[in-house]
């Protein structure tokens, strides 16, 4: 970004940002003026990233796939840091596998984490912020959700339907003042992405690149917002190409190997085990 939002003041709850993507937005928006707290499952993991990025930041125990530990999470932020302006709904995970190979059990935590705990969420944040008659909530996507590729089936089901949701929730919040944005990286160089190489013109993007695509729409809300920006108009061509024609783009740039192939990487397994964990 050419010049850094101005959030001061802003009460922000970011859920998954002791790592990755919601840790490096937990602290560009804490740069930008914003009170933050980050909610996380694994606290310690939490309280290393407040205390690195300082000014403030809270870290609270959080199991986004609790509805009490969400409303709890927020009563707690309410109470030390003030009244909820934005919620980052960033929780989630991506375990990859065909459908034949995917464990039923696996299926369930990917829905229940990357979608209903989602939705949750998001109705609770509403609640709040709607009385008010202002606040803001994004909801990480991925650009996947736009485009089912083998190999990631159901994380690709899961984003896409956070997309439709937050397509629909715009609408149906707009009228009390609460905006909603949808954010859809690409290929985002986290652990989550392990094993997911670059593709032809699809490089991958660094945490901190959809870090200040989330503050630049937490200052100037818009739904869509494709990190890089560069991936919008791409996913849009090719959605608007004969079935065929885009199947074939798909297969000169990779696109059809690249969960398959990063599922079988042996460097995945680490992360593959730690998301699959309690299924």
């Amino acid at each position: 970004m050419s010049t850094r939002p101005d959030l001061t003041g802003k009460v922000v709850a970011i859920t998954g940002g002791g790592r990755g993507i919601g840790a490096a937005t937990a602290a560009a928006l804490a740069d930008a003026g914003a009170r933050v707290a980050i909610g996380d499952l694994d606290l310690d993991v939490a309280e290393a990233t407040t205390a690195r990025i300082g000014r403030g930041t809270v870290a609270v125990r959080l199991d986004v796939t609790d509805p009490k530990s969400f409303a709890s999470f927020l009563d707690e932020v309410e109470e030390k840091v003030g009244p909820l302006d934005v919620l980052v709904n960033n929780a989630g995970v991506m375990p990859l596998a065909t459908l034949l190979d995917e464990d039923d059990a696996v299926t369930s935590k990917i829905l229940e984490l990357n979608v209903r705990a989602l939705i949750t969420s998001a109705r609770e944040a509403a609640r709040r912020m709607a009385p008010r008659g202002a606040g803001h909530i994004v909801n990480i996507a991925s650009t996947a959700g736009k485009a089912g590729i083998p190999g990631g089936a159901t994380y690709c089901a899961s984003k896409a339907a956070v997309i439709a949701f937050s397509e629909a929730i715009e609408q149906e919040l707009a009228p009390h003042g609460v905006s909603v944005s949808v954010v859809m990286p690409g290929i985002v160089q986290t652990e989550l992405s392990t094993g997911i190489p670059d593709l032809p013109g699809f490089k991958s993007v660094t945490p901190q690149s959809v870090a200040d695509a989330v503050a630049d729409a937490v200052a100037s809300p818009r739904l869509e917002v494709f990190v890089p920006r560069s991936a919008g108009p791409l996913i849009r061509y090719t959605r608007l190409m004969p079935r065929a024609a885009g199947l074939w783009l798909g297969r000169k740039m990779g696109v059809d190997k690249v969960f398959l192939e990063a599922h079988a990487d042996p460097s995945r397994a680490a992360y593959e085990e730690r998301a699959t964990r309690d299924a």
